[in-house]
C-alpha cells in the first residue's frame, strides 16, 4: 500500500478516545488554538463516563463547610492505602473545585442544596459529603455538557473509528494509523502529539460493567510502542453489579443507591457489612472513639453506614457471603433501597436504577431488594506519566482518563474518576500544547503503516484460523478464574501459562473476508491489546505478594510494610516480551505527607 493512497488527516494534537478525558483534553487544545482531532472507536460521548451515576468528586463544601483539599487529598491516599502518586492526588484534589465550577459555567445542571449551590452527597471511602451531582446521571449530564461545548469549538471528531497502532519517527510520535469500522478502509492521522484516553480493559474479564470498547487499546498502543505501565494488578472489582438475568450480569448499580440510605443484606435478612468493618479504618475514619466502637457493635444507626466502606471491603464482603451460603438466590447480595426511603423519593434522587431494574430485570425498586455481585469495574492502573503534564516516557504521547495509571494508588474513591478525567483531560490537553511549541510533523514511515495495514489484513486472509468471538471468551473465563478478585500465585502462573497459549491463537484468528461490517474482524483486532492488558494485570498481581486495595492474594494476606516501597511497572524488554519489575517509590513531600497523617482537627475549616 503506497502512503499517498490512503486518507490521510493532519492535526497538531489527536486525541484518541471520546469521553469525558478525551473530549476535556480536546476542548483545552481547541482553547489554544491548535488544530485539534478527536478519534472514538463508537460515537461522541458513548464513553463509561456515562456510567458514574453518583456523582463528582470535589471538596466544594458546599453540604459540610469542614471540607476542604487537603481532607480529599487525605481521603485519596488513603483509599489508595498510600500507593497513589502524590503529586498526581495533590493536583487532583486542589483542581477539582474549579474543574466542577466551570462545567457548571459550561451549562452543567447540578442537583442544588436549599440555598441554591451545587449539592454534595456521601460516597465510600469519602469523609464528607463531597459528590457532585445530577441524580444519578451525573456521568451523563457531564457528558452532554462537554459535547455540546466542544461541538462549538471547532474540534474534528473522526466517529467510528479505531486506532491501530501509533507511528513513530525517531522514537518520537509522528501520527496514528486506524480504520473506519463501516467501510474498513485505513486512515492516517499526522500529529505531533497523540492524547490517549482509551478508558481501561475490562472486557478481559466475564463479568465487568464495561462495554465493547473497553478492551485496552491505548494500553496495547502504549506497551507497544515502548511506553511504561504501572500499577496494574490494581483492578477494582465495583461491589454492585446487577447479578440477574444473565444477559445484564455486571451492569452497574451505582453507588449513590447506599450513598442515598440503601443497605445490603444476606439471604437470612442480616445487614452483614457490620461484620466487615476494618478495626483501623474504624479508628481512622469515626468523628470519635465512640463513634468507632458503635460501628463495631453493630449500631444500627451510627453516622456513616459499614455500607460505604471502600469499595475492596464492600466487594469481599459480597464474595465471602455467596462463598458460606448466605448469598441471593443467584449469587450475589441483596440491596435494599426499599424498606429506607418512599417510593417517589426512590424516583426522584434514582431514576436511572429504578428503570434500569424494572425494563431489564422486572424489579421495582420502591418494592423489593435488588441482587448485586462484584463486577469488574475499572483499572486504577494504565500508562505511566509525568503527573504535571500527562506525558508518557515516549516523547509526544500523553495519557488521561482510566487508561493513565497512579492516581488511585491501590484502590479508587467513588466519585474520583469524574474529577480525575476533568483535572487530568486538561493537564494533558495543557502538557501536550506546550510539548508541540515549535515543533513542526515528524516523517511518516512507509515500512511502519504497511506492517500496521498488513497486520490487520492477514486476518480476513488466511484460509483458515480460530474463531475470535471464541478465542475471546476464553481469555475471559481464564482470567475470571485465575486473575480474579481473590488470587494466589498458582492460579496467576497458571493465568500467565495459559495467556502465552492463548497468544499463539490470538495471532491465527480469522474472520471472513470483508472488512465492511464486519464484527468478527472487529473483535480479532481488539483481541492484540486484550491479551496485553490481561498479561501486564497477571505479571504485576504475581510480583505484588501482600494483599492491599484492590489486589488481594489469598496467599498473602493482609499489607506487607514493604509494599509502599515499590511500584509494579511492566514494559517491553529489547527481545520484544512482557517484563514486570518492582521500581523503588521516592519518599514522598514532606508536607504531603504531614498533609495525609494528619488528624481531621489539623485541616478541617478552610483550605490553609
Amino acid at each position: 500500500m503506497n502512503i499517498k493512497e490512503l486518507q490521510t488527516f493532519e492535526h497538531d494534537v489527536l486525541v484518541v478516545g471520546a469521553g469525558g478525558a478525551g473530549i476535556r483534553a480536546a476542548i483545552e487544545c481547541a482553547q489554544q488554538g491548535l488544530n485539534t482531532g478527536m478519534i472514538s472507536k463508537s460515537l461522541l460521548g458513548k464513553a463509561h463516563t456515562v456510567m458514574a451515576e453518583g456523582g463528582c468528586a470535589a471538596a466544594l463544601g458546599n453540604v459540610d463547610k469542614r471540607d476542604n483539599w487537603k481532607i480529599h487529598f487525605r481521603d485519596t491516599m488513603r483509599g489508595g492505602k498510600f500507593l497513589n502518586q502524590w503529586r498526581m492526588a495533590e493536583l487532583h484534589a486542589q483542581q477539582a473545585p474549579d474543574r466542577v465550577r466551570e462545567l457548571e459555567e459550561w451549562g452543567a445542571v447540578f442537583d442544588r442544596t436549599p440555598e441554591g449551590l451545587i449539592s454534595q452527597r456521601n460516597f465510600g471511602g469519602h469523609r464528607y459529603p463531597r459528590l457532585a451531582h445530577v441524580g444519578d446521571r451525573t456521568g451523563l449530564e457531564m457528558i452532554r455538557t462537554l459535547q455540546d461545548f466542544c461541538v462549538h469549538k471547532g474540534i474534528h471528531c473522526h466517529m467510528e473509528c479505531t486506532g491501530l497502532d501509533l507511528v513513530m519517527d525517531d522514537g518520537k510520535v509522528a501520527g496514528l494509523i486506524g480504520y473506519w469500522r463501516e467501510t474498513g478502509r485505513f486512515v492516517l492521522f499526522k500529529a505531533k502529539a497523540v492524547i490517549f484516553a482509551t478508558g481501561g480493559g475490562g472486557k478481559a474479564w466475564k463479568i465487568t460493567s464495561n462495554s465493547w470498547e473497553y478492551s485496552g487499546d491505548g494500553l496495547g498502543m502504549a506497551y507497544r510502542v515502548g511506553a511504561e505501565l504501572i500499577d496494574m494488578e490494581f483492578t477494582q472489582f465495583h461491589p454492585t453489579g446487577m447479578v440477574w438475568p444473565p444477559s445484564v450480569k455486571g451492569v452497574l448499580v451505582t453507588e449513590g443507591v447506599r450513598g442515598d440510605g440503601g443497605i445490603l443484606l444476606n439471604n437470612k435478612g442480616e445487614r452483614f457489612m457490620f461484620n466487615y468493618i476494618p478495626e483501623r479504618f474504624a479508628s481512622e475514619t469515626a468523628d470519635s472513639e465512640e463513634e468507632a466502637n458503635r460501628w463495631l457493635q453493630g449500631d444500627k444507626e451510627a453516622r456513616r453506614p459499614p455500607e460505604l466502606l471502600t469499595r475492596d471491603v464492600v466487594a469481599k464482603a459480597i464474595k465471602k457471603e455467596v462463598e458460606e451460603g448466605r448469598g441471593s438466590p443467584h449469587g450475589g447480595a441483596f440491596l435494599d433501597i426499599a424498606s429506607r426511603l418512599p417510593a417517589e423519593k426512590i424516583k426522584k434522587k434514582l431514576p436511572s436504577m429504578y428503570h434500569q431494574f424494572k425494563e431489564l430485570a422486572e424489579v421495582d425498586i420502591t418494592k423489593e431488594a435488588m441482587e448485586v455481585g462484584p463486577t469488574l469495574h475499572y483499572f486504577m492502573g494504565g500508562i505511566r506519566v509525568d503527573s504535571d503534564t500527562q506525558q508518557t516516557n515516549v516523547p509526544g504521547l500523553f495519557a488521561c482518563g482510566e487508561c493513565a495509571g497512579g492516581m488511585h494508588g491501590a484502590n479508587r474513591l467513588g466519585g474520583n474518576s469524574l474529577s480525575d478525567l476533568l483535572v487530568f483531560g486538561k493537564l494533558a490537553g495543557d502538557g501536550a500544547a506546550d510539548y508541540i511549541k515549535g515543533k513542526s510533523f515528524g516523517n511518516i514511515d512507509e515500512q511502519q503503516v504497511q506492517s500496521v495495514v498488513r497486520r490487520a489484513t492477514d486476518i480476513l486472509n488466511r484460509e483458515e484460523g480460530p474463531n475470535p468471538f471464541l478465542v475471546h471468551e476464553e481469555l475471559q473465563e481464564l482470567m475470571q478464574k485465575n486473575v480474579g478478585i481473590i488470587r494466589t500465585a498458582q492460579e496467576l502462573e497458571k493465568g500467565i501459562e495459559e495467556l502465552q497459549r492463548l497468544k499463539i491463537d490470538i495471532y491465527k484468528v480469522k474472520a471472513h473476508a470483508t472488512s465492511q461490517y464486519n464484527p468478527g474482524w472487529n473483535e480479532a483486532i481488539d483481541l492484540s491489546n486484550l491479551v496485553i492488558t490481561a498479561e501486564a494485570v497477571a505479571r504485576s498481581a504475581l510480583l505484588r505478594e501482600e494483599s492491599r486495595g484492590g489486589h488481594t492474594r489469598d496467599d498473602f494476606e493482609g499489607e506487607r510494610e514493604e509494599g509502599l516501597t515499590y511500584n509494579v511497572i511492566v514494559k517491553k524488554n529489547d527481545k520484544g516480551e512482557m517484563e514486570a519489575r518492582r521500581e523503588t517509590r521516592k519518599d514522598p513531600p514532606h508536607t504531603l505527607a504531614g498533609i495525609a497523617n494528619a488528624t481531621l482537627e489539623e485541616l478541617e475549616g478552610g483550605d490553609g
